[in-house]
Order: structure tokens, then C-alpha cells, then sequence
């Protein structure tokens, strides 16, 4: 492979292609040549001066960045923000057949989706409101403790929690440094650290709870979280489990399962947490997926901002 060249002069050597070798229009250079200085600006910001040195999660930030009201910029519209990555993917393809780097970071970076909404990540009161509504001296508290517990503590989906049995969490309570074998989409495995409070709700419903309700299982069941039957809990019953919860908290938001994911990945964001690392707890194949909660942080940041700062209006 060459030896890397700075940016600027990839970019330059780009730019010169689309005029020289595919004869693109004025128009069109320039506004490959503005979306791919914001590129290099957005890049030199991170130190990074060298295409070559450029990864998956960089390209993927860009976009979000992209779409985020800045110091420097306002927040570009998705089909801006589309058609800037657009100018990215054919940035590096180009370096990519000209030798001058490796494997394209651009190719699985995915244009921004049309808007959608996301639930409300709760806040840190909220959860604990809601984390604090079981009825531990009853066997269906013990349960629905365990339930929640496990939902806000891995950003685990509700599927891959009901589908665990009672041996999967065997290791996670020998061993505090265990983690939690999960299967996501595709039966994808993943290994998720569980804290100990999570930890501390599963024992008390395996040693308490469990055993109550096992009692009257026509069959036993090998399920970890079990319905007054002994079978085990469906996903509309765990549904119903959240509702309920959410009433008792007087929550100003009606809440799903999914609300505790999007809670779970926002606080780790918002704590510091690394988008590769969030990515792979919630068992993402895309950090692009994972992207749009540093969107959800970066609007959150802006408000406090707004809010707080004696020169922010």
C-alpha cells in the first residue's frame, strides 16, 4: 500500500478524479468539496490528519455530528447530512481502488433514517421510582423486581430476558465478575456485565419467589422468571408488569420495556461511556444503530446548556 498522505491532499487528489477522470460538474465538485471539508474539519478536531487512520465509528459520528446544532454549525437536514456521506463513501472507495488505504470505513456507515420517534429516556429519579415499586414480601413483587432490574441493568431486549432459564444466571451468582449470556436478533450471543443490584433481585426471586409459583407448574419449567402458572412469562405479561409499574410511580410518561433499553444506553452515554461499548451491550451489528442515542445526549446537553449557562441566549 502507498505510503498515507494527509488529508487534505487525499481529498485534493479526490476532487481532481471527479473532475479529470469522471467529469463531474462545477457544481458538483463543489459541493463534494464543502461536504468534505466539514469531513476533514470534523476529523482534524479528533486528531485525526490521515484517511487511512479513519475508522467505522468515525464515519458514523460524522453523520451524527452532522445532524447536531454546534458552536460552528447548525444542524443539517437528513438529506444534507445523506448527501454528505454520499461524498464520504466516494472520498474513500477512490483512495480505496487508488491503493492509498485500506478497506473502505464508509461502506456500512447507512444513510440517517427519516425521523422517528424515540421513548423518552427516563430520568435517574424516574428509574429509581420505578425500580422501587415491587412489593418485595410477595412472591410477584420478587419477580417484577427481577424483571426490572435486569431490563434497566443490561439494556437487554424483553425477549432475550424472558428466554432466559434458571441456568443461565447460575455463573452470574457464583461469580460477581460473571457476566450474562445473551442470544439477541439472529441468535446473535453477546456477554453482558450485571451489577449487583440486578444480581441481588435475581437471588431473592430464585431463593423466595420462584419457588412459590414453581409449585404450581403442571410441568416444571426451566424459565428464570415464571407467572403465577409455573410456566413462563410472556411478553404481554411483562408488558402489563412495566404498566403497572409505571402507574405506581406516577411516571409522567406511559413506559415499555424499550423505554428502559433507551434509559439504559442514554445514562452510559451520558456518564462517558464509549458508542463502540454501548453498541456492543445492547447487541447492535451497526454502531450506526447505536448512533442515534448520542443524537438523544446531544439534545439533552444542549438543553442543560440553554438552561443553565449565563450567556447561552
Amino acid at each position: 500500500m502507498a505510503t498515507p498522505i494527509a488529508a487534505e491532499r487525499q481529498v485534493r487528489s479526490f476532487l481532481d478524479h471527479l473532475t479529470v477522470e469522471r467529469g463531474a460538474s462545477p457544481h458538483t465538485v463543489a459541493a463534494y468539496r464543502r461536504d468534505l471539508t466539514r469531513y476533514r474539519e470534523y476529523l482534524a478536531e479528533r486528531g485525526i490528519d490521515d484517511l487511512s487512520a479513519v475508522a467505522e465509528t468515525d464515519v458514523a459520528g460524522f453523520v451524527a455530528w452532522l445532524q447536531t446544532p454546534t458552536t460552528s454549525h447548525n444542524a443539517l437536514a437528513r438529506s444534507s447530512a445523506t448527501r454528505a456521506l454520499v461524498a464520504v463513501r466516494s472520498l474513500h472507495a477512490f483512495l480505496t481502488s487508488e491503493g492509498l488505504t485500506g478497506q473502505s470505513p464508509a461502506s456500512e456507515v447507512h444513510p440517517p433514517k427519516a425521523t422517528r420517534r424515540l421513548p423518552k429516556a427516563l430520568s435517574l429519579d424516574h428509574v429509581q421510582a420505578l425500580l422501587d415499586t415491587p412489593d418485595a414480601s410477595t412472591p410477584t413483587g420478587l419477580r417484577d423486581a427481577a424483571l426490572l432490574e435486569l431490563l434497566y441493568g443490561t439494556g437487554a431486549r424483553v425477549s432475550e430476558i424472558l428466554d432466559l432459564d434458571v441456568d443461565d444466571v447460575a455463573a452470574l451468582l457464583a461469580d460477581p465478575e460473571a457476566g450474562l449470556r445473551l442470544f439477541g436478533k439472529g441468535r446473535k450471543e453477546r456477554i453482558v456485565p450485571v451489577g449487583s443490584y440486578a444480581r441481588k433481585a435475581v437471588e431473592a426471586w430464585l431463593v423466595r419467589g420462584r419457588p412459590v409459583f414453581a409449585q404450581a407448574a403442571i410441568a416444571p419449567s426451566p424459565a428464570l422468571l415464571l407467572n403465577s402458572r409455573g410456566k413462563r412469562l410472556s411478553r404481554q405479561s411483562a408488558w402489563q408488569v412495566l404498566h403497572a409499574a409505571g402507574e405506581a410511580a406516577e411516571l409522567p410518561v406511559e413506559i415499555s420495556p424499550h423505554t428502559l433499553r433507551h434509559s439504559f444506553a442514554t445514562h452510559l452515554l451520558d456518564g462517558g461511556a464509549d458508542v463502540r461499548v454501548v453498541q456492543e451491550l445492547l447487541g447492535h451489528a451497526s454502531v450506526t444503530t447505536t448512533q442515534i442515542y448520542t443524537l438523544v445526549t446531544a439534545d439533552h446537553l444542549r438543553e442543560v446548556f440553554l438552561a443553565a449557562h449565563p450567556r447561552a441566549r
